[in-house]
């Protein structure tokens, strides 16, 4: 019973084999008519995609990196210290925050500060000035706690605020450098000889000197008058002089010349034109030839255009020379007038020190002179003292600020900008193509997207010529092969909180350049095509594989979908393209 269930198992399994075997090959093999259908393309058939009804934000997106902004080269207005000596940067400017009153760096040991101002520093500020750049100062100062005045002059009062701040920050005020106190000793010095002289003059006016010098005088201005007047006299006798006669000796020679050139061209003229008559015979003579004088005629045009040119050049020499003459006795004249007048003061210095004795007029000198310098002393000792040199203070727009970058090391000369300041807020700068930049506009709103996700809100605040960053801290872009491709852009984000770990990071910017007010309808870009007579129209498929043709107008584009107006309704299908 066992062997007949076996047998009867392993005659199903053979048969199902077999049936397994026979399915196989059937699927395998073809006919030739079946390997054609196969291998036949499907039928062509439509690509289509709906009408949709949305809004529409066309934005621009531009890739960027968050920094600080309004960055500002800054650099000396002048020595720092007293001393002209190399400006050497003894303590390098460090990044960081920068305040009222802080220590940019030290230059030969001397501080340079920063202080709030829209005046540049110009000048060195010293005792008695006065200005707009003296009351900024007085300011800061007064801001800092430290009671300087209002007045806008450099004044006792705001050189003892001066002091106390520099002493606050550990330094000392500049005070006179070894040459201002040897000027001021050479004046004292001065006062002093002014009145030993005028001293010893009034010793001689005691004496009673007698009046040699004054006599001395008066004879020399009597011969330099005689001298004037005979110069004078000559000149006007004197038509005129050698160098004149001979350049219009010259002139005139050059007008002769050229009269010759042109009787020489007249008469070559004449000849040419006179023709000899030929003998009377019985056979006719042949027709004389014409003579060709065109070279003739241009050669007499040229030596009267000579003749011309040389006669006018005679008339200039005479004018230049009559001129020169007129010139000539001008001055001289002057020269007879200045010399009468001299010696008209002469005579009258003479007669009044004989009146009067000459010593009292050295008396009236001296004194006059002991007040010049007495003055002199005066107006130097009031701007001796305390002072700023131009270089130890660096006015800025706004502080606190931010130094972003040095521009010197310790060790270096200073002899260009030595750092750049930015503000404390952040701005977002990057670039767009120049075919997009017509597109943006300040007072934008953008959206600013950093590498981890984050999205904050911004505003754009500059586009081209206004974004350009200083050339040191951002490098120009260099193009070989033509123009600049990209325009600068600055994106202000509306807060600042929460940014400053932000500084140099890379961001994504997209501008919101226009937006529909409401739902539109739109289609794909590629849907849209333009027909023979320039107008826009779409296929909208009315059944499969039929289509009718509808003119549309289109609006805005944004993100490969375009607004469209025309006999169309949400959901009717549009021919993108057809396979």
């Amino acid at each position: 019973m066992r062997s007949r269930r076996v047998k009867l198992l392993l005659v199903l399994a053979a048969v199902l084999l077999v049936a397994a075997g026979g399915w196989v090959v059937s699927t395998r093999l073809r006919s030739p008519a079946d390997e054609a259908a196969l291998r036949t393309p499907p039928k062509p058939s439509l690509v289509t995609a709906p009408v949709e009804r949305r809004k529409l934000v066309s934005t621009v997106v531009v890739a960027g990196t968050m920094e600080y902004g309004s960055p500002l080269p800054v650099t000396l207005a002048g020595v720092v210290g007293g001393s002209d000596t190399a400006q050497r940067a003894t303590r390098a400017p460090q990044p960081g925050r920068v305040k009222e009153g802080g220590v940019l760096m030290e230059v030969n040991g001397r501080p340079v500060f920063a202080f709030t101002g829209k005046v540049p520093m110009h000048r060195t500020l010293a005792p008695g000035a006065k200005g707009s750049d003296v009351r900024q100062l007085q300011r800061a100062l007064r801001k800092l706690g430290f009671g300087a005045p209002r007045t806008g002059v450099f004044d006792q009062a705001t050189v003892a605020a001066v002091r106390k701040f520099y002493a606050r920050r550990g330094y000392e005020a500049q005070q006179p450098t070894l040459e201002q106190r040897q000027q001021l000793d050479t004046l004292r010095k001065a006062v002093q000889a002014a009145e030993e002289t005028l001293l010893t003059q009034r010793k001689e006016l005691d004496r009673g000197h007698d009046v040699v010098p004054l006599k001395l005088k008066l004879d020399n201005a009597k011969q330099d008058l005689r001298e004037a007047e005979k110069a004078l006299a000559t000149a006007e006798k004197q038509e005129y002089t050698p160098e004149d006669e001979a350049k219009l000796e010259a002139a005139a020679a050059a007008v002769r010349a050229a009269e010759e050139k042109v009787l020489a061209a007249e008469q070559e003229l004449a000849a040419a034109l006179t023709q000899p008559t030929p003998a009377a015979t019985t056979t006719p003579a042949p027709q004389p030839t014409p003579v060709d004088t065109s070279l003739l005629d241009l050669k007499l045009a040229n030596a009267r255009a000579d003749l011309a040119s040389a006669r006018a050049a005679l008339s200039r020499a005479r004018e230049e020379a009559r001129l020169a003459r007129a010139k000539r006795l001008t001055e001289l004249r002057k020269a007879v007038r200045v010399a009468e007048e001299a010696h008209a003061s002469a005579e009258q210095a003479l007669r009044q020190a004989r009146e009067l004795s000459p010593v009292r007029l050295k008396v009236a000198n001296a004194k006059r002179d002991l007040s010049a310098a007495r003055a002199l002393l005066a107006e130097f000792s009031r701007t001796h003292g305390t002072t700023i040199p131009p270089g130890e203070v660096v006015f800025l727009p706004k502080l606190p600020a931010r130094l972003h970058k040095a521009g010197v090391k310790a060790g270096e000369l200073v002899d260009k900008a030595f750092a750049t300041v930015t503000s404390s807020s952040f701005v977002v700068s990057g670039s767009v193509d120049v075919t997009e930049s017509d597109l943006l506009k300040e007072g934008l709103t953008a959206e600013i997207e950093t590498e981890s996700g984050r999205k904050l809100p911004g505003t754009v605040t500059a586009v081209g010529d206004k974004a350009e960053l200083a050339a040191e801290d951002k490098p120009q872009q260099q193009e070989e092969d033509g123009p600049l491709s990209s325009e600068p852009v600055l994106i202000t984000p509306d807060s600042m909180k929460g940014l400053k770990g932000l500084s140099g990071a890379t961001v994504t910017v997209r501008i919101t350049v226009g937006a529909t007010d409401k739902p539109v309808l739109v289609v794909p870009v590629a849907a849209v095509i333009t027909a023979a007579d320039g107008r826009p129209r779409v296929q909208v498929e009315v059944a499969p594989d039929q289509t009718k043709e509808v003119e549309v107008r289109t609006g805005l584009t944004a993100d490969g979908k375009v607004e469209v107006t025309g006999d169309l309704e949400e959901g009717d299908r549009v021919v993108v393209n057809s396979a």
